[in-house]
């Protein structure tokens, strides 16, 4: 266990960062997904624009650095292929 203030410190900074990490991820995840689930029911309007809330979603997580901007680029690139075959 850390024995400084500033160990103790970086924890609860840690921590807390971690929480926020998690809740972003977790809402990133559920928006793709919803975009894919929406995909292979055959709804094609609802999945276009459910793609267009999971971009900004996937663009915000990776300004706020939670994930790198060359991942979140990719994420978008593949799903929008997804949806413009779908069409």
């Amino acid at each position: 266990m850390a024995n400084t203030e500033s160990a103790k410190k970086r924890i609860r900074q840690d921590l807390k960062k971690t929480q926020i990490n998690k809740a972003r991820m977790n809402r990133l995840r559920t928006s793709v997904r919803r975009v894919e689930d929406l995909l292979n029911a055959g709804k094609k309007v609802e999945a276009e624009a459910a793609f267009v809330k999971a971009q900004s979603v996937i663009a915000e997580t990776a300004q706020k650095g939670t994930i790198h901007k060359n991942a979140a680029n990719r994420k978008i690139s593949r799903l929008s292929l997804r949806v413009k075959k779908s069409s």
